[in-house]
This record gives structure tokens, sequence and C-alpha cells, in this order.
């Protein structure tokens, strides 16, 4: 984490302190957080809870990102640099709607924000260190297919990987960043 540092200086206090991961599904944004979480008692945000609703799903919205980007503007964003709690609203892909309950962020002095999207140029100000997670197709495949199952898989490639592709080439994403990580294999 000191290398991060050194990258952008956090506030003067030291927190809140902020970091934004993006990246290829499968190269280990999730795995990144939680390490963080765990090293420095940090509070996981995912932009999987910010997926859009049906209606916001066209191809126009699409092509700029498959997040609802104005509900974490508003629902998260104007929290995450006071270090108090909040709440913010789950939206539930199995469900196909909100969660009944929501989300219960912890006071704290370390946010983490993770998931495909997180970069995204609208929320980049938000962040004190930035990090893309890459990965090699062959390496992304293997691990998709563990995790997901061929069926899943097969979705990843037709609909979910050509999405982020377009989405990191569209906004420059992982130039922005402002480190790169990669797995060693």
């Amino acid at each position: 984490m000191e290398a991060l540092r050194d990258r952008r200086a956090p506030p003067a206090s030291g927190f809140p302190f902020i970091i934004g991961i993006d990246g290829r599904c499968g190269a280990g944004k999730s795995t990144l957080a939680r390490a963080l979480a765990n090293r420095f008692s940090a509070f996981v945000l995912a932009m999987d809870d910010f997926f859009p609703p049906p209606e916001l799903r066209t191809p126009e919205r699409l092509a700029e990102g498959n997040a609802h980007f104005e509900r974490f503007l508003s629902e998260a964003a104007p929290h995450l640099r006071t270090g108090a709690g909040f709440t913010y609203r789950r939206f539930d892909c199995a469900a196909g709607d909100y969660a009944p309950e929501p989300v219960r962020v912890p006071p704290g002095g370390v946010r983490v924000v993770e998931g495909s999207y997180s970069l995204h140029p609208s929320l980049r100000h938000l962040y004190d260190v930035t990090v893309f997670c890459d990965i090699p197709p062959a390496v992304q495949r293997l691990r998709l297919l563990a995790r997901e199952g061929p069926e899943g898989l097969a979705r990843f490639e037709e609909q979910w990987i050509p999405l982020e592709e377009a989405y990191f080439v569209r906004h420059g994403i992982q130039a922005a960043a402002g480190f790169t990580l990669r797995p060693q294999g």
C-alpha cells in the first residue's frame, strides 16, 4: 500500500482514503479489494450493486458503461470522503430489482470501490488511488470457465467481455489508472 500512496497523496489528514479498482472480468478485482479490506479495515463497495435497471439498458447507455452512474453519484459518492456511515440501494441481478434491504456502510477511513466501470470518467475524481486489473485472454478464459462453468463462460464471451472491452477503449480506462496489476499466471 505504501507504493500506492506514492502515486497520489491522501488528504492532509490521511483519511478518508478512497481506492478505485477497475479491470477485466476474472482479473482479480474482487480478490484485491478483499485483501485491501482485510489489511486496512476498509469497506468494499461493489459496482455490481449499481447494475442498471432494465429500463436503462439501452444500446446508447451500454456504450457508455454498464452501471447506473447517476445512482452511484447520488447514493454513495457524497458519503465516501466523509468517513461517516451511510446506506445505499443494491440492485439484485438475480431478482431483477432493488434488494429490499439497503447496504449499510459503516464509518471508516478507507473505502474501496471495485468492479468493472468503477473508473468511469464521471467517477475518477472520487479516488485517491486507481488500479486497473489486467489479465491475458487465455488466463481470463480459464478463470471464467472455473468460476462460471461452460454456459457462464459463453455468456461472458458473448455479452460481458465485449461490453467491458468497448468501455475500456472508449474511456481509456487502463491508461487513466494510476497502476495496472497483472496476475503472474
